[in-house]
């Protein structure tokens, strides 16, 4: 169980008189750079057809998906996660849960690939990346992630701006087209991370992840995670922001974090011990910390563990 997925708000369904279809009802709003759908499925379906001419950002809004991209199997989709499909290539979706009282709700955002080559060459030439070789892009590999609380906000954002009635709403849709690219870059860097995919990373970055994991379980001082790589601090905070969204303080709670739910697997360690061996300083902060990161105390953690394995 994890908060680390954020979900958009999702808009109102399509009242059930307006249906056109039952299987991926379009809703379509139009805009000079891009065009968003929002699809609704009331009926268990398979290998329902979709392609566009456009490289597409989706979202999950309400119910499951099964995806099928690339030849590849089958991966479910769900609320909170988001998905790029590069243009011309054909998705395939099961609705294996749908029905009038639980239909599936999904947003797909088709961008002007001209718009798209124009952000990324803004944001290298204004807001150019730490080290060499190292660009603004959409990884197309990377091609699944989970939106953090930034993205699903920008989400929203452009949900707002494309069912305005206002004048200005495709110059506002284009800034929110830059802010989207940015925050999809870093939710891209940041699975990379977190699966320890660090080739595709920037190489500071990874050396400083590389040094925040040997030492997780010591105090790790600012200046001291900045020097490893010879960094100001200034500089290692303007790297984490940039490339992950978060700062080096918060990457460090959720390394502990996750170095602490390996630990709690074992039934018979106490939470306070845990506390420590994962580097916090005081017990109460820890459960605090991993309750709003995980929904659920680390004792609960523990014990849900434990049921599981005795299934």
């Amino acid at each position: 169980m994890a908060k680390n997925k954020i979900i958009p708000i999702s808009p109102a369904l399509t009242k059930e008189y307006s249906l056109k279809t039952l299987v991926e009802n379009r809703t379509i709003y139009n805009l000079n750079n891009c065009e968003l759908n929002l699809f609704e499925t009331y009926q268990k379906s398979e290998l329902v057809s979709l392609k566009f001419n456009d490289l597409v950002v989706t979202s999950m809004l309400k119910g499951k998906k099964v995806m099928h991209l690339f030849d590849k199997d089958g991966f479910d989709y769900f609320p909170g996660e988001s998905v790029i499909v590069p243009a011309n290539v054909e998705m395939k979706i099961d609705f294996p849960e749908a029905d009038l009282n639980n239909p599936t709700q999904c947003l797909a955002l088709a961008i002007d690939n001209k718009k798209i080559m124009d952000t990324l060459d803004f944001l290298n030439e204004k807001y150019p990346k730490e080290g060499t070789g190292n660009y603004w892009k959409l990884d197309e590999r990377n091609f699944f992630f989970y939106n953090n609380a930034e993205l699903a906000i920008t989400i929203n954002k452009l949900i707002s701006i494309c069912q305005s009635t206002s004048i200005t709403k495709d110059v506002l849709a284009d800034l929110t087209l830059q802010e989207l690219l940015i925050r999809i870059s870093q939710c891209q860097t940041f699975k990379d991370v977190d699966e320890e995919k660090l080739e595709h990373t920037n190489v500071i970055l990874a050396q400083l992840v590389a040094f925040i994991r040997k030492n997780i379980s010591e105090k790790l001082m600012l200046n001291t995670i900045a020097e490893s790589v010879g960094l100001s601090t200034a500089s290692l905070y303007r790297l984490f922001k940039r490339e992950l969204g978060i700062s080096p303080v918060e990457f460090i709670v959720l390394e502990r974090i996750k170095f602490a739910k390996q630990l709690l697997k074992d039934k018979h360690i106490y939470v306070k011990n845990v506390s420590f061996e994962v580097g916090f300083d005081d017990c109460n902060y820890f459960i605090r910390a991993f309750k709003h990161h995980e929904g659920i105390t680390p004792k609960q953690y523990q014990q849900l563990n434990d049921s599981d394995r005795s299934v």
